[in-house]
């Protein structure tokens, strides 16, 4: 299985938005909430973050099985909708998306936000992400921020360090950059 990590297009919306759905409903089931953002969130919506966001997604045979966006706002990175398949977690997929969302923003601080009893946190700290606030929301749902500070590198230790990642640990994936 070879894995591509590519800038997605507004023509990709419908298949990422059916991913987002199926990703999410596991957060929604932990919280018994089925309207959180990512699950209703409308195709007109996402098409219109096209705009203003990059959006990367993991491409395994033609079919999109993970996507991650951000934007970036004086000099912070605000990375969003975490997605792979269900079927396709666990393998590094998650991880490889954030580190390539992070260099298109390689200025910037990042920050993210997830439910804090979703299972990732723990992956997020694994990337250098530590929590830097929480928010209530009701009395069973909090949301925690976390952020990274950025590291100064070039754009070739990311490529090196993609390379050395493809050959050592994962060869079945396979990393584009455009930076469009």
């Amino acid at each position: 299985m070879s894995t591509r990590i590519e800038r997605a297009s507004v023509t990709d919306a419908e298949e990422i938005l059916s991913l987002q759905k199926l990703a999410y409903r596991s957060e929604a089931e932990i919280y018994n909430d089925f309207s959180i953002e990512p699950l209703v969130q409308t195709l007109e919506q996402l098409q219109q973050q096209f705009e203003i966001h990059i959006i990367l997604k993991a491409v395994v045979n033609g079919a999109i099985i993970g996507s991650v966006r951000a934007n970036e706002r004086d000099g912070i990175c605000y990375i969003g909708k975490l997605v792979v398949n269900p079927n396709n977690q666990n393998k590094g997929i998650g991880r490889i998306l954030i580190e390539a969302i992070e260099g298109h923003f390689p200025q910037s601080r990042y920050e993210l936000f997830t439910g804090s009893k979703s299972e990732k946190n723990i992956a997020y700290e694994k990337l250098g992400y530590s929590v830097i606030s929480e928010f209530s929301l009701t009395p069973d749902f909090c949301l925690v921020y976390l952020e990274k500070q950025r590291t100064p590198f070039n754009f070739r230790g990311v490529l090196f360090s993609y390379r050395y990642f493809q050959k050592s640990c994962c060869p079945e994936f396979e990393c584009s950059f455009r930076r469009d």
